[in-house]
């Protein structure tokens, strides 16, 4: 958008979610900051983002930065939504995309099926070969590849993939094919396999690619309305994206590379919360973020967020990228409860969404969620919910939707129906986070809580009990934390590349080399993002294993840079690396194993400014009494209990509400269990313990 440099003023965050769009504004000259959730727009999530912002400020003129955090890719992905695409290949890898690793969508038994995003009519071969060590067997013939490409054009194809094989050892064939493809292909969708995923192992990279261009025409259509919309109301700032690595980038790198932004919105949450907790005192950090379709999880040890080199989206739909590693199930507000043949209680995965929503919205919906049972046991205000777009909430229709489709089914009241609602659905919350503590050798009991989005605040007591986490920490805005975490996060540009070698073959040169072209294209690219930085960094690891292994461990590697040159690393040193990585991951390492280096991976950052928490805590002179708002009945256990109501942007830091309590605010509602005590931090956060504790 502009050319010029950032400076200082406001900073705008957009999460958009499946029920909510979630806005955070930073006023960098003053230090203060406001929220809003609106409701999100059904197939166009634009409207959603502009209207969200439109509440929050008059003039886009005054903001310098917008950062966004979307869906557009993951809800094309999972819906199946993307564009009509071809692909062009090596002749005899047409099917690569359908054959998999041969794995099946049901663990038992030989049935499920998968169609790929490609279909076979549109996979095309042409002549070419090019070897595993780089040796071109066979020049690719440009003429066939023309007429593939016109033939995808004509048969509607909005995006094209080309991905030859072994294009990581040596990408000659395919950069030449997909220049000719460009020669005539109507638009920029083209992606070629060298330029999104170097790396080896052909259906990781067949299906990266190939999920990349699926995407471009729906994401990059998506970012130029948005972008067109600002410009069109005065905006003059730069407009970021959010990547599912937890880093932003320009709107022009996401509509080129838009399957990097598959889970962009949890990762800014995990980002935000990482930051929050580290300031806080808590560097190690279980997040939880509720929304009103899915409850994800994200382990966060001594102030670092787990990456994962690989995401499966759904069955068959792998990204070989890195990403922020997010579990995901079915447990948010609108997830509704329904009672299998059986006659157990299930939760999810389907969701009511932002419409029709709840059966309390009064939209139409006629089955109970996860927000109905909250509402009916008191622990949610109907006078007030979050969101602004409703007056009231149907308590009385919630109830009969509970009593109807769980309640008489089971044979319980309504209250005891909508009880085991909230049992099953902090049930699967639970497993969730134990699946990324316990099961991966992290006692939990080391680690805080920190619940957000809309409703994660509703749970973490039960939760706390459930896992025997140590302790909660709610921010300040829960519900719009995520999209604090779009102004948080810093721009960063991830590559990789094979190397496949021996460590006594390594050709330190070689591997310096790549490391020098990724540090100079990752700076090109913080250079042409015009925005402020407070300081900039490389760093370098290299998967590595011994000879034998199918699995790779990831190596930090300790590179200098001299002169803006890269210090090759030696083999010596780079040994020495993956025995102290092998030995913290394993417990030993194997006498006579041959080492190898399979890739390298380089990741260049730059660090935009951070605000000051601080800023967001509440009034010293403020008191408790002074914040309560009224006492009503809540439901707790098996009997009503008269519960404390406070307004919680009302309470004084150092504040200690003893539980039963609710914390009521815009964007979300705080529950604090009996025998649970939540203390106002210097921060604004509140941290939620067990009383004695």
């Amino acid at each position: 958008m502009s050319n010029h440099e950032t400076q200082a003023g406001r900073m705008i965050g957009v999460d958009v979610g499946g029920t909510f769009t979630d806005i955070f504004v930073l006023d960098e000259m003053t230090g203060t900051a406001t929220v809003a959730k609106v409701p999100t727009t059904r197939p166009d999530q634009s409207a959603g983002f502009l209207e969200g912002i439109g509440r929050q400020v008059s003039a886009l003129s005054t903001v310098s930065v917008v950062v966004h955090g979307t869906t557009a890719g993951t809800n094309a992905l999972l819906e199946r939504k993307g564009a009509r695409i071809g692909l062009i290949t090596t002749e005899g890898l047409r099917d690569v995309l359908e054959m998999r690793r041969r794995d099946r969508p049901a663990t038992w038994g030989l049935r499920g099926d998968f169609k790929p995003v490609v279909p076979r009519n549109l996979r095309l071969e042409v002549p070419e070969r090019t070897l595993a060590d780089g040796t071109i067997r066979t020049p690719v013939d440009l003429q066939a590849v023309r007429d593939a490409a016109r033939k995808l054009v004509a048969e509607g194809c909005l995006a094209v993939a080309v991905t030859f094989a072994n294009s990581y050892a040596n990408p000659e064939n395919e950069r030449a094919a997909a220049a000719a493809v460009r020669e005539i292909w109507p638009n920029p969708h083209v992606s070629a396999s060298h330029e999104i995923l170097p790396e080896i192992r052909e259906f990781e990279r067949f299906s990266t690619t190939a999920l990349n261009a699926y995407l471009q025409p729906e994401v990059s259509g998506y970012l130029d309305r948005l972008e067109s919309a600002l410009e069109g109301g005065g905006f003059d700032g730069e407009f970021l994206i959010v990547q599912s690595n937890g880093g932003v980038m320009t709107v022009e790198n996401a509509c080129r590379l838009p399957v990097r932004t598959a889970l962009s919105g949890p990762a800014a949450g995990v980002i935000a919360a990482a930051y929050i907790a580290q300031t806080a005192g808590f560097p190690d950090v279980i997040t939880g973020d509720m929304g009103g379709t899915s409850f994800d999880v994200s382990l966060i040890a001594n102030g670092e967020s787990m990456l994962t080199p690989e995401t499966s989206v759904d069955f068959g739909m792998v990204v070989r990228l890195p990403m922020i590693e997010i579990t995901t199930i079915g447990a948010g507000g609108g997830s509704i409860a329904w009672v299998d043949k059986g006659g157990m209680l299930m939760i999810g995965p389907e969701s009511a969404g932002s419409d029709p929503g709840p059966v309390a919205y009064g939209m139409g919906n006629t089955r109970p969620t996860v927000t109905d049972a909250n509402v009916v046991l008191g622990r949610i205000d109907p006078d007030n919910p979050i969101g602004g777009k409703l007056e009231r909430l149907d308590v009385d229709a919630a109830a009969r939707a509970i009593d109807e489709h769980v309640g008489r089914p089971l044979g319980l009241s309504t209250l005891q129906a909508a009880a085991a609602i909230l049992k099953v659905a902090n049930s699967r919350m639970a497993g969730a986070i134990r699946l990324v503590s316990i099961e991966r050798g992290f006692d939990p009991k080391r680690f805080a809580f920190m619940p957000f989005g809309g409703g994660g605040a509703l749970h973490s007591g039960a939760l706390l009990d459930e896992v025997g986490l140590g302790r909660a920490i709610v921010p300040r805005y829960p519900g719009v934390t995520s999209a604090m975490g779009c102004v948080i996060a810093d721009m960063r540009q991830d590559f990789v590349q094979t190397i496949n070698a021996f460590v006594a073959d390594l050709d330190e040169a070689a591997l310096a080399g790549f490391m020098q072209r990724h540090m100079e294209d990752g700076h090109e690219m913080l250079d042409a993002a015009h925005t402020r930085f407070l300081s900039r960094g490389t760093t370098f690891e290299l998967d590595m294993s011994y000879v034998g292994q199918t699995h790779t461990v990831a190596v930090p590697l300790d590179v200098s840079v001299e002169n803006g040159k890269v210090v090759p690393p030696t083999r010596a040193e780079v040994a020495d690396a993956f025995d102290k990585a092998y030995r913290a991951a394993y417990g030993r390492v194997l006498p006579n194993g041959v080492r190898r280096v399979m890739n390298l991976r380089s990741a260049v950052t730059g660090r935009r400014p951070k605000f000051d928490l601080s800023t967001l805590a509440p009034e010293t002179t403020g008191t408790v009494e002074g914040a309560r708002k009224a006492t009503r009945k809540v439901y707790f256990g098996d009997n009503w209990h008269e519960t404390a109501i406070y307004n919680r942007l009302d309470l004084p830091v150092g504040a200690a509400i003893h539980g039963p309590a609710i914390l009521e605010q815009p964007d979300t509602t705080v529950l604090i269990d009996p025998g649970l005590t939540g203390t106002v931090d210097r921060f604004g956060n509140t941290i939620i313990t067990r009383q004695g504790a």
